[in-house]
């Protein structure tokens, strides 16, 4: 069994890291997407609400599997039994951060990969913090997000929109 990872904070997940998935369940058996207990930025979702939205957006698909993670995502790999880290690619801008961290992730792991996956044309623009910014200000994240993070974003923000 060819298994991939995919990892992230997911603060929140939006429909660009769902088609990432999505298309890289097509390349591998199983992908286990590792939601970071810590990332770097302080979340704005906790971790129980990351896990829960990809959770559902993922119901009937046995391919993938969510967890936390904690530590870095070579150990989160190997204890996995995945030879592949996938990360999803934007612009040119996202390749230098995620070059360097897949270089780093040889040096630590020899053994594992890094597959990136570009944006489809259709979220290619779409960020967790610009969903975000869009909410904090009303503004509507339908088609941005899936369903159950709309309703987050909703409640959070404390309103709701049509």
């Amino acid at each position: 069994m060819r298994k991939a990872i995919y990892p992230g904070s997911f603060d929140p997940v939006t429909t660009g890291h769902i088609d990432v998935i999505q298309r890289a369940t097509r390349l591998y058996d199983q992908i286990v997407i590792g939601v970071a207990k810590t990332p770097p930025k302080k979340p704005f979702f906790s971790l129980e609400e990351r896990v829960d939205f990809l959770v559902s957006s993922f119901v009937n698909q046995d391919k993938v599997l969510v967890e936390t993670l904690e530590g870095l995502a070579v150990e989160f790999a190997k204890k996995h039994q995945a030879e592949i880290i996938v990360r999803g690619l934007r612009a040119v801008s996202d390749f230098e951060h995620e070059f360097q961290m897949a270089q780093l992730n040889r040096k630590l792991d020899p053994d594992i990969e890094t597959v990136f996956i570009i944006a489809s044309p259709n979220s290619a623009y779409l960020s967790s913090s610009i969903v975000k910014e869009i909410a904090q200000y009303k503004g509507s994240v339908k088609g941005l997000v899936p369903p159950k993070v709309e309703e987050g974003l909703k409640k959070k923000f404390g309103f709701s929109y049509s």
